[in-house]
């Protein structure tokens, strides 16, 4: 089988197209034959080093995904042979990812994907599961998300234009949220709006406390953070009672400071910060159903008219792919692992 890999961590170009006996899967696990695998920042991180190996002496990359199983390991139900699939977490832990033809991945981290498209189904793992952390921490937030759960929740997605920006919004509407959305550009406006925002905001050209509690005047249940450091003084101002910021990025640093701090204080309110790989396991699990739901309910849209464009790359070309998530490609970036199995 193809697969990419990288024996030294580096820049994109540490990526080789490699030949690789395909493997059979021990007990618990299943052998995936990937139709699509998406890349993620987390999965340009992980490559991105000194130089030094990665913890496995190579490393295939990519954590989500989506194909067909192939064969299954002792214990897990060989009627899933055949089966259509979408994957989150491979790589976590391990050193076979889903840039590859084939991947070994546990059962546990396989779900049905019914008739939806495969690339429904790679888009579906870190960013997706992220965004349901961030809309499920808050104290006055359902830690299930369905169907009007979020009926009468305000939530503002800052970023809406980015992939876990894009989830937010479609699993916020979804469950049926007045959805706020902040952008930089016009264009990443009709994205943000695409995805299902109910209102969005230019930062850049509109005062976004003062549109906000035009929007909002009780204020927001959750906010949504992509720029933990540079926003906080915005989401201070807009925080309703007992609302919560849920952070799961910075930009320009990681320092945090919370000016006027003691506003703070009688509302309740609450600043949680979200890493998806340590989420505690109940919570995982249940984004990983709710998520599931979304998308076999037809909730979850790709492409562009879903604020999601997708930007495809051959399995040779996983360099560039790489190199198109450093670059801040606005969109989803997906590798494309084989010829044979439609998209």
């Amino acid at each position: 089988m193809k697969a990419a890999v990288y024996t030294r961590t580096g820049d994109p170009g540490v990526l080789e197209l490699v030949d690789q006996p395909v493997p059979e899967p021990e007990a618990g696990e299943v052998l995936v034959r990937m139709a699509l695998a998406g890349v993620n920042p987390t999965d340009v991180k992980s490559r991105s080093g000194d130089g030094s190996p990665p913890p496995y002496g190579w490393q295939i990359p990519g954590e989500d995904g989506a194909g067909v199983i192939e064969a299954t390991g002792q214990g897990v139900d060989s009627t899933l042979v055949g089966e259509r699939v979408w994957i989150w977490e491979a790589a976590a832990g391990r050193a076979w990812g889903t840039a590859a033809e084939y991947v070994l991945v546990p059962s546990s981290h396989i779900v049905l994907l019914g008739s939806a498209p495969f690339e429904v189904g790679a888009v579906l793992g870190i960013p997706f599961l992220t965004a349901h952390r961030c809309l499920t921490v808050g104290e006055l937030m359902p830690r299930h998300i369905d169907l009007g759960s979020l009926t009468d929740h305000v939530v503002l997605v800052q970023g809406g234009a980015g992939a876990v920006g894009n989830a937010a919004i479609q699993l916020a509407r979804w469950a049926d949220a007045t959805v706020i959305a902040t952008v930089s550009t016009p264009e990443k406006a009709q994205l943000a709006a695409a995805a299902g925002a109910s209102h969005v905001i230019n930062y850049r050209q509109q005062d976004v406390v003062a549109e906000v509690r035009k929007i909002a005047p009780h204020g927001i249940d959750t906010v949504v953070e992509v720029a933990g450091d540079q926003n906080a003084g915005i989401d201070i101002e807009v925080l309703g009672p007992a609302g919560v910021v849920s952070v799961y990025s910075f930009h320009g640093g990681s320092d945090l400071r919370l000016p006027a701090a003691m506003q703070l204080v009688p509302p309740n309110a609450r600043w949680q910060f979200v890493s998806v790989y340590q989420v505690p396991a109940a919570a995982k699990a249940q984004a990983v159903r709710d998520v599931a739901t979304a998308a076999t309910q037809g909730g979850i849209r790709v492409g562009a008219d879903a604020g999601l464009p997708l930007h495809f790359y051959p399995l040779a070309e996983a360099a560039d792919a790489h190199a198109a998530v450093e670059n801040s490609a606005i969109g989803k970036v997906l590798i494309s692992a084989s010829e044979e199995l439609p998209v």
